[in-house]
């Protein structure tokens, strides 16, 4: 027992002099298994052969990633903003096409009449009441005759034309002034030789008898120069109204 403790401790002070038995020296650092290895080499793997390229690391190929977003989205934002611009231009475009060519101009209070202006450049008249009775014709019920406006006008005693037509006069025409209706005929063959009804005979000029009617065919021709004719021609409604208003002794004013 003595013997063998004594070469056991005899041994293990001849590994502490000399090593543990693996071959460092006592006293030597122990050295790591990766101690010297590449910074490019992963500890525990073996070393890349050169001219090998790394694999890009995910968080590379997300920065990548973000940084062409980033640009497509730049790409966009530009292609809106050119597109609103254009936009813009159209509408200003359209906005000075519309305007008003003097816009200082004061607009026109409600219920102003704007005067319009005649094709000649001065203001257009307003249209003439067609049943307006002509001044200087009298007063009452009566036939009122224009010579120069070729028309006739039934007035009620109100003073209110009910009736107004234009007519044909002949080559005689009565002299202005006021006439009674003198005589009448339902129907016969006028001076012209043209078949006529409802004549009403009022006044007589140079010889000639004159007096309103109406042509059977309803044709209103104008005059033959030549001939001295005293016939007032007009349609046959026409006709027929002066007919049913102008009986014997009604009151006929002719005005020029």
């Amino acid at each position: 027992m003595t013997a063998g403790v004594a070469v056991s401790k005899a041994s293990n002070s001849t590994r502490t002099a000399y090593g543990s038995g693996d071959g460092r020296r006592p006293g030597s650092r122990t050295r790591q298994p990766w101690a010297g290895t590449p910074a490019h080499v992963t500890p525990g793997t073996a070393p890349r052969p050169r001219g090998h390229r790394l694999l890009p690391s995910p968080f590379d190929t997300f920065v990548r990633e973000v940084g062409t977003v980033a640009r497509s989205s730049s790409g966009f934002v530009a292609g809106l903003t050119a597109a609103a611009v254009v936009a813009v231009g159209v509408l200003a475009y359209q906005a000075s096409a519309n305007a008003p060519a003097d816009l200082s101009a004061k607009p026109t209070k409600p219920g102003t009449a704007v005067p319009s202006v005649s094709p000649s450049g001065g203001p257009k008249q307003p249209a003439k009441d067609p049943l307006a009775v002509p001044a200087g014709s009298g007063t009452g019920e009566r036939v009122v005759y224009a010579l120069a406006d070729r028309k006739v006008w039934l007035v009620s005693s109100k003073g209110k034309a009910t009736r107004a037509f234009s007519v044909m006069p002949s080559t005689v025409n009565p002299l202005p002034g006021a006439y009674t209706v003198t005589s009448r005929s339902g129907a016969v063959t006028g001076s012209d030789g043209v078949r006529i009804e409802h004549v009403v005979r009022f006044a007589t000029n140079e010889d000639v008898v004159i007096g309103f009617s109406a042509a059977v065919d309803g044709s209103t021709p104008k005059p033959d120069p030549s001939k001295k004719t005293g016939g007032i021609r007009m349609k046959r409604a026409d006709g027929d109204a002066l007919w049913t208003f102008a009986s014997i002794g009604a009151k006929v004013v002719v005005v020029s």
